[in-house]
This record gives structure tokens, sequence and C-alpha cells, in this order.
């Protein structure tokens, strides 16, 4: 593949990454200097003047966040089937976003998620457990994102993982605090380009590489070199490695659909993806600006499939010899596999003693979490320091570089290597500036100016979200050198914390008239503290160690959010009907958000 590039400068991979690393960042940089924030309207929503392809680009940047671009396709390579759920969960989830939520949340002209619900609950009380769940929500959220931002800079900038956090902080602290949601907004159009460009450039190369076509979609589908199906390769190379087929599933039923509904409904309480709506300057541009969105979103998405396939192929031709039946050699493996190595998110134990790399079904270590020698082994391994002995599996492949690692197994060149880095940073630093905004703007107007001080000036108010953005970039970073699991993983559990406690709380605000603040209040926190239990025990195991056997109903902590929406929904409901009725001038804002006539402009109340 590189003979189509021999024009190019043959610069490492390193070299190439500081470049385009560098060339994004201080482009980032200028746009942010270019619209920084003069007021907390440009602050918090933009200025309200956004055009619809504009915003339906931002969006999809701020949606699109590491978890889709680094981990999501590294799931579905080692969760094969199953893994079709983040897919169907994320995307179907957008769709009810764009077209049940988003249009009546503009109409009703609040800037953010605490604001409509206390104005609707016409409850300070509602409005402060909004700000809490929006705050919750948004540090899981961004947890992932700058693990994500970590991950790349360990491998390509050759940092530790908690400098790479740390430079990640400095970047979206300067046009996050600077620049706002209008900043933040035009930021996100140039990263769209940049994500999406390196998303695609690499799997364009692969599917050509191992289908001989140039679109990845067809690719996956597609036939090898040997005249087979690529995914019939892929199951038998998993057959012959004991590990489950590739396009069968092992999740139990109600589980997949638990996870699917609570990607979807989390996706529609999401508070930074909900304010990106109220960028645009009336009803309709926030509907076009949603279909724009989800078109640019059904981009990746639909390409994402083919990327873990191919990633996932080469892998295991990679560490297996399928004409001998034996693994290969370490002293064989390419460069690429060392160079992960040093990053510690690929390692190997040789328990057997014979200096190959055995690659089979089952765990390479002990517990969830590894720890990695400082010093290699007598074969050169670098050790994972609690080897489960029982596992003839003496690899272990941290899930989330897959994405990031497949253009050096497919051996591109390396300029597209140095893409993918600065793509995935693009995506985390999104996604990252859009929850930190959330956080400032939950605090500074949802809580200082609505709650505790009501006279705060403008320009005290702008200064309180800029100094809650700092705090928020800290904490943020905190998480991203001690991550809870996986990008996608830990996404997974925002997603049900949203769903859990503002999606009841917005549907039944925008449909159902007859619902009071009492049953809003109570609902949002049953539903919350609920998801936030079920995390801590099974995910974390705060209260004692725990296995799949212990899951309420067979449902993981990704999907637990479902049985907490439901909850949150059967308690808000039967709360209402023994409480008074809203007041009437409340019922009757809730008649007008939803009478079409008028739509093209937006509503203050």
């Amino acid at each position: 593949m590189n003979y189509l590039f021999a024009g190019l400068p043959l610069l490492s991979v390193q070299s190439w990454t500081y470049i385009l690393v560098g060339l994004t960042f201080s482009l980032y940089i200028f746009i942010a200097i270019w619209s920084r924030a003069s007021s907390t309207k440009d602050f918090y929503v933009a200025g309200g003047g956004v055009s619809p392809l504009t915003n339906g680009a931002a969006t999809a940047a701020d949606w699109m966040s590491a978890a889709s671009f680094i981990s999501m396709a590294g799931l579905i390579s080692f969760m094969g089937y199953d893994g079709g759920v983040y897919l169907m969960g994320w995307t179907g989830g957008y769709v009810l976003l764009a077209l049940t939520i988003a249009p009546y949340l503009r109409k009703f002209g609040k800037f953010t998620v605490p604001d409509f619900i206390g104005d609707r609950y016409y409850s300070g009380t509602a409005r402060l457990v909004a700000v809490l769940a929006a705050i919750i929500v948004s540090f899981t959220y961004v947890a992932g994102q700058m693990r994500g931002v970590g991950v790349v800079f360990s491998r390509f900038l050759e940092t530790s993982i908690e400098w790479g956090v740390v430079i990640g902080m400095l970047i979206v602290f300067f046009y996050a605090v600077l620049g706002g949601m209008k900043g933040i907004t035009y930021t996100q159009v140039a990263q769209y380009c940049v994500l999406i460009f390196a998303f695609m450039v690499p799997a364009i190369f692969i599917a050509i590489q191992m289908t001989g076509t140039p679109i990845p979609q067809l690719g996956f589908g597609g036939t090898l070199e040997d005249g087979t199906f690529l995914l019939d390769k892929l199951d038998s190379l998993h057959r012959d490695l004991g590990f489950h087929e590739y396009t069968s599933g092992k999740k139990s039923m109600i589980d997949v659909f638990a996870i699917t509904c609570a990607l979807m409904v989390g996706t529609a309480g999401l508070p930074h993806v909900i304010v990106r709506f109220f960028t645009v300057p009336d009803v309709r541009s926030a509907r076009l600006s949603g279909g724009y969105a989800l078109i640019l979103i059904a981009i990746l998405y639909t390409t994402a499939p083919a990327i873990s396939a191919f990633a996932r192929t080469n892998l295991l031709q990679t560490v297996y010899n399928e004409d001998t039946k034996e693994h290969v050699e370490y002293k064989a493996m390419p460069d690429w596999f060392k160079k992960w190595e040093e990053t510690g998110l690929v390692a190997w134990s040789d328990k057997n003693n014979d200096g190959r790399i055995q690659y089979v079904a089952g765990p390479a270590i002990k517990g969830k979490t590894p720890t990695f020698a400082e010093d290699n082994g007598a074969n050169g391994e670098r050790l994972v320091t609690n080897p489960d002995e029982s596992s003839k599996n003496e690899l272990y492949i941290d899930r989330d570089i897959m994405v990031l690692a497949n253009p050096e197994i497919a051996d591109l060149p390396n300029w597209v290597i140095a893409l993918v880095a600065a793509g995935g940073l693009a995506a985390a630093l999104s996604t990252a500036a859009g929850l930190l905004l959330v956080i400032s703007t939950s605090i500074a107007h949802d809580l200082l100016k609505m709650q505790l001080m009501p006279n705060i000036s403008e320009k005290g108010e702008l200064l309180a979200a800029r100094i809650s953005a700092a705090f928020a970039v800290v904490v943020a970073g905190y998480f991203g050198i001690n991550p809870p699991g996986f990008v996608a993983a830990v996404v997974a559990l925002a997603f049900g914390l949203a769903a859990a406690s503002f999606f009841p709380a917005i549907i039944l605000g925008i449909f159902y008239k007859r619902m009071n603040k009492e049953g809003a209040i109570a609902g949002m926190v049953v539903g919350l503290s609920l998801m936030l239990f079920y995390m801590l025990s099974y995910k974390f195991n705060m209260f004692g160690p725990t296995t799949a056997d212990d899951w309420w109903f067979g449902i993981s902590p990704e999907g637990f959010g479902t049985v907490a929406m439901v909850v949150n929904f059967v308690v808000s409901i039967v709360i209402c009907q023994f409480t008074p009725a809203p007041p009437l001038e409340v019922q009757q804002i809730v008649e007008e958000i939803r009478i079409p006539s008028g739509a093209g402009e937006a509503q203050d109340h």
C-alpha cells in the first residue's frame, strides 16, 4: 500500500503524529480564540444563531466520542455479534432524540435540561436534582473520553498515559473555558472533519487490501483473495482458537434488549447532546440539524462493523499461523506488537515457557484489571504480573487499542497511522468539551443563577461558568488517569444513568400535562439511586465481589438503566396521581410546546 504514497516524506509514525496532532490542535485553539464567548448566551448556546448544517456537524462530533471512534469497533471485534447492541442502541437513540424530544425542548426555549425540568416542574428542588444528575452523568461520560486521550498519547506520542491525559486537559481547558459553546461549536465542526477522515481513510485502505473494494461496508460482506467470505474466515479462525463464533451471540435476549434500550433512551436524555439543539435559531432549524447530524453519524456507524471484522481478522492472522496450526514465535512478531507492549495495553505471559505467544479462548489475567511488570521475562515477554494459570491463553489485549492499532497491523503508511491518532484525539476532545460545558452551565446557571444567587451579574455568571469548567477539567483528568474500565463500557454506564434519571422526566414533561413536581422529583431520585447502587455493586464490586450470576434478571450493569427507567416511570406516575395537579399555566405551556403551528419560531416562557 505504501507505493501509492511514494511522494510523501518518509517520516516516522511519531514524527507524523507530532505534525498532524500539532496542526489540528493549533486549528482548535485558533478557532477558540476567533470565536470566544463574550456573553452568557454565547457561552451557553453559541448566541442561538448557528446554522443547521454547522450545528449538525458539531452535534455529530459531540455525539461521536472516544467510545464511538476508539472503543466501539474494539468491543465489536472482541464480542462479535453481541457487540451489535452498541450500534443498535446508539444509532436508534439518536433517532429517538431527534424526532421525539429535541424539537419540543427547543420550542420550550430553555438553555439546559435542568432549566427545562426546573421550569416545567415549577420547583427549585426538581432543578437541583436535575443538576446533580447532569453532573453525575457528565463526569461518568467524560471519564471514558479522558481514558481515550491517554491511550492515544501513550502510544503515538510515547508519553505516559498520565501525561497524555494532562496534555488533553490543557487543550480542552483552553478552548472550552475561553470559547464556551460558541468556541466549542465551531471547534467541533473542525473535529468532525478530522475524525471522520481519520476513521474512513484506513477503513478504505484495508477494505481494498483485504477484499478488493474501496467501500468498507461492501468489504464487510465481501470475499478475501482465497475466495472465502471474510466473515466465514473469521468464524473459522475463532473456532480453531476456541473462541465463540464471531457471527453468533452468547448474550441472553433479555440482556441484549436491556442494553439496547438503555443506550437508546439514555441517548435521548444526554444533556450535552440535547443542549446542541438550543444553539440554532428556531424549531425548524433544530429538526434540520438533527437530520444532518444523523447522516453524518451514519457514515462512521455503518463503517464500524467492517473495521471490527478487518481488525479482528488481521490480529488473529498476526499471532496465529493457520498453515501449521502453530502460534507464531515472539521473535517473529511485527514491530506494532512490540511498540504497543510499551504502553502496557498489550502483554503476554509465557505460561508453558516455549517462547511463543499462545492466543486462545480464556482469560490471560486474573481479575478485571491487569498490572504489568517493569522488566521482561526470560523469553522477552512483557510480563503480566497476575496471570491466570488455569487458562492456556497467554495474550492480553486491551480492547481500546483495536482501531488505533489496526493501521499498524495492516502495515499502512505512517501518515495514515498518525492520522488515526489525530482522529481519536478529535473524537475524545470534542465530546469532553461538550460534557465540561454541561457541568459548568449546570453549576453557574442552574445552581448559582437560578437557585443560590439570583442577582448575580452576567459578568459574574460567566466567570463562575469558567471557574466551574476549570474544576471539571481537573476532576475529568483524575478519572482519565484512573479509569473504571474500557471506554465504551464506562460510557454505556453514563447512558444508563441518563436513562434512569432524565428520560422519564423529559418525556412525561412534554407529553403528560398531569405530571407534577412531586412525581418527577420522586422518579428521578429513585431511578438515579437505583442505577447508582446497581452500577457500584455489580460493575465496581463496591459491596463485595460479584459475577454475572448475581445480576438481577440476568441484566448487566450496562443494561440496567432500562430497569431503573421503568421504575422511574412507575414511581413518577403513581406519585403524581396522589398529589396536586400542576398549575394551569404550566399545563398551558405543555399544550403550547406540542402545537405544530408556529413551530418555526422559538417559544420563550
